[in-house]
């Protein structure tokens, strides 16, 4: 017998500050959000394509380095996500340039300091 992953299902994330955060990915990463169970804690959900990411409100949360581990979102042109992130005033850049397959990544911080790699296909 055995099992069978078949995808990955959520990232979930604690953040000090819900709203700080919410504002991050709805208003500056443009995620939608979706309805999320009513859980005896705050936290708010969002669509990664078929997937989620999960906010989870923590304010015992301390600042920190969590750059240890990131998670990656692919899109179309990093350099014309880069632009549309300063436009919006979001200029916590991490690096920005070509892998060696040639996708082009693009790693930032969000306001609690994961990381994130936004992440092009190669041409």
């Amino acid at each position: 017998m055995g099992f069978t992953i078949r995808e990955l299902n959520h990232v979930a994330i604690h953040v000090q500050d819900l709203d700080t955060s919410v504002d991050f990915y709805e208003r500056v990463m443009g995620l939608p959000r979706i309805p999320r169970p009513n859980f005896n804690f705050p936290g708010a959900w969002f669509a990664l394509g078929n997937q989620e990411l999960h906010l989870i409100e923590d304010k015992q949360l301390t600042p920190c380095t969590r750059r240890h581990h990131h998670f990656a979102l692919q899109v179309e042109d990093t350099y014309a996500v880069r632009e549309e992130l300063e436009a919006k005033g979001w200029n916590h850049f991490v690096s920005h340039g070509p892998r060696p397959d040639g996708a082009i990544q693009l790693f930032i911080l969000d306001p609690d300091g994961y990381v994130i790699e936004l992440v092009s296909p190669p041409k």
